[in-house]
């Protein structure tokens, strides 16, 4: 097995890398006559979408192996119970125990290793049954509020709905560890240290985004202290300040934004495409909370953000 990845740092140019993710998608198609090799190719949205696959031969040969990584809620579920029931100690044994009464289907062990049914990995019922034996139904004293198992996902997604898996386990984490102040809670997890660990997992997502996208701490710096939705001549002029050369000024040595060449206009849609930022009916932007909390920015009764002594570094 052959693994490529990281494509984006083999340039600090669009068109080299196109380049050589072309020649590279030609290599493993060649390899595809040989049975005791096998490739896979890691490729980000941004780098799949720049690429006219239209002229490639025999692209369907690649294309109908390709998989999205994306995660819907049962995705986070499913391996969020994978784990829980194979916690170390006495720790495991109770979450199984909880597992087997909640589901009826008792946790099977195989060379060391508790797995789940199927049907848990995928069913929405049973595994908001599971939460619910965690965290209750109600994310305050009303059920207005929502449930834990949709609310903490929700505020996770980013703007195309996705939430990243390490994210989700980072606010469970965070939950844990924050429950522990209300021991009379008849709930493991507290509806308020849920919404605690939402900063702690944005924190988490804003470092996946700082790997994956060098300049975006770098952008995202002059918008701490804002408050969203706002108008988009306000996102503009912030940045117009702070890089008085345009978008040119987030050159370093990384690739650069996609669309760089449209100007500040070019950078926003480009953020929209990440699901970095969202653009609301009246035509002003907007954050989705794990994006917002983690680089600093307001809204009006929603979740505060990271404090300004944990800002992006730039």
């Amino acid at each position: 097995m052959i693994v490529f990845d990281d494509l984006d740092r083999t340039s600090t140019d669009w068109n080299t890398v196109n380049q050589i993710v072309f020649d590279l998608l030609r290599v493993v198609l060649w390899l595809i006559e040989f049975k005791r090799l096998h490739t896979k190719i890691f490729l980000r949205g941004d780098q799949l979408y720049r690429l006219d696959l239209r002229s490639f031969p025999d692209v369907a040969k690649l294309t109908v192996k390709s998989a999205g990584l994306r995660w819907d809620r049962y995705d986070l579920h499913g391996p969020l119970w994978q784990r829980f029931c194979n916690a170390d100690h006495e720790y495991g044994a109770v979450l199984r125990d909880l597992y087997a009464r909640i589901t009826g289907q008792p946790a099977r062990a195989e060379d060391g290793v508790w797995l789940l049914s199927n049907e848990v990995k995928t069913d929405v019922y049973l595994q908001r049954r599971l939460f619910a034996a965690l965290a209750g139904d109600r994310m305050g004293k009303d059920s207005w509020r929502g449930e834990p198992y949709e609310w903490l996902v929700n505020h996770l997604a980013d703007g195309a709905g996705w939430v990243s898996p390490r994210s989700f386990l980072a606010a469970i984490r965070a939950a844990a560890e924050d429950s522990e102040r209300y021991p009379n809670y008849p709930y493991p997890l507290h509806y308020e240290s849920i919404k605690r660990g939402v900063p702690q997992a944005s924190q988490v997502r804003v470092d996946e985004i700082a790997k994956d996208y060098p300049w975006g701490t770098k952008l995202m710096a002059p918008l701490h202290g804002l408050s969203v939705p706002c108008p988009i001549e306000t996102i503009t002029a912030s940045w117009q300040e702070r890089f008085p050369n345009g978008p040119a000024d987030l050159g370093g040595d990384y690739l650069p934004p996609l669309w760089i060449d449209h100007g500040w206009s070019g950078i926003k849609n480009h953020l929209f495409h990440l699901g970095i930022v969202e653009f609301t009916s009246d035509n002003r932007i907007n954050m989705p909370d794990i994006y917002r909390i983690g680089f600093g920015l307001g809204r009006h009764g929603g979740v505060k953000p990271i404090k300004t002594g944990t800002s992006p570094v730039v």
